[in-house]
């Protein structure tokens, strides 16, 4: 009799723990093989959201930089969204997980207000191109060759082959002066002589000098004018065009030249005088 009893209890026992286990999977089965559902479903609608974005920004020309960058960002956000969502499929509470990431953003981004700061203004270096690597430009204070542009500062190389780096966020806010954004640029030089040159024979002097180099374009045309008439000296501009990578070379000549040229046609160039006075 007991031994009667006792197995009808374990069958009741186990037909409890049987249901149980049916109730459970019935009621959360359906949910998991849903979230499995979205997990599919949603993997690939990334993958195929990734790649168009890949191809936008292909053709958008975007910096290989910027463009890894920011899919990679693209991509870690759409899968916590779609984690996000799964749980929430599975009956999970979302809402004080998505606030403790909210948080969690909050306090990073007050932490690193600077660097975002100089991230922003990475992005939008690489996505406007107001310079290249290769250009020489002048930004806060300095002169140089553009050799990296990172995302969150800007190397270049000064005209003393020094290394300058300037953080991106001062850099997108201040002005940037490009050097080399066109093809030709304009050489242009004051160039005062005294009073008394004669100043027809002064412009055929200083032409000369521009036409004579081979590295001047003769379209636009060289011009010599007379731009201001000084307390000691007749001010003349002397301006020529010129292809880019040939500027240095144009300018420095361009000053040696007429220099030699002035005295060789007698023609003064005032400078301060010191004068002794004896009693």
């Amino acid at each position: 009799m007991s031994v009667f009893l006792q197995n009808k209890y374990t069958n009741m026992e186990y037909q409890i723990v049987l249901d149980k286990v049916i109730s459970i999977a019935s009621n959360y089965g359906v949910k998991v093989i849903g979230a499995i559902a979205i997990w599919v479903i949603g993997s690939w609608a990334i993958k195929k959201l990734m790649k168009a974005a890949n191809a936008l920004m292909d053709k958008s020309h975007y910096d290989e930089g910027l463009k890894k960058f920011l899919l990679n960002l693209t991509g870690i956000v759409l899968k916590v969204l779609l984690v996000l969502s799964i749980l929430g499929n599975l009956g999970i509470q979302t809402t004080s997980f998505a606030a403790v990431l909210a948080s969690a953003g909050l306090a990073i981004g007050l932490a690193l207000q600077g660097s975002l700061g100089n991230f922003a203004g990475g992005v939008m270096l690489m996505i406007f191109k107001p310079f290249k690597i290769g250009d020489f430009i002048e930004a806060q204070g300095k002169k140089g060759t553009v050799k990296e542009i990172e995302i969150f500062t800007t190397k270049i190389v000064g005209l003393g082959n020094h290394l300058i780096i300037i953080p991106n966020g001062i850099l997108s806010n201040g002005s940037i002066t490009n050097y080399t954004n066109q093809d030709k640029r304009q050489v242009r030089h004051v160039i005062g002589v005294s009073y008394d040159a004669d100043i027809k024979k002064t412009k055929e002097v200083l032409l000369k000098v521009l036409t004579s180099q081979k590295n001047v374009l003769l379209d636009p045309e060289p011009t010599i004018d007379v731009v201001e008439l000084a307390d000691s000296s007749v001010n003349f501009a002397v301006r020529a065009w010129v292809n880019t990578e040939d500027f240095w070379g144009v300018h420095c000549t361009t000053l040696e030249n007429a220099k030699t040229a002035l005295d060789a046609a007698g023609i003064e160039i005032p400078y301060p005088h010191m004068v002794e006075i004896k009693k």
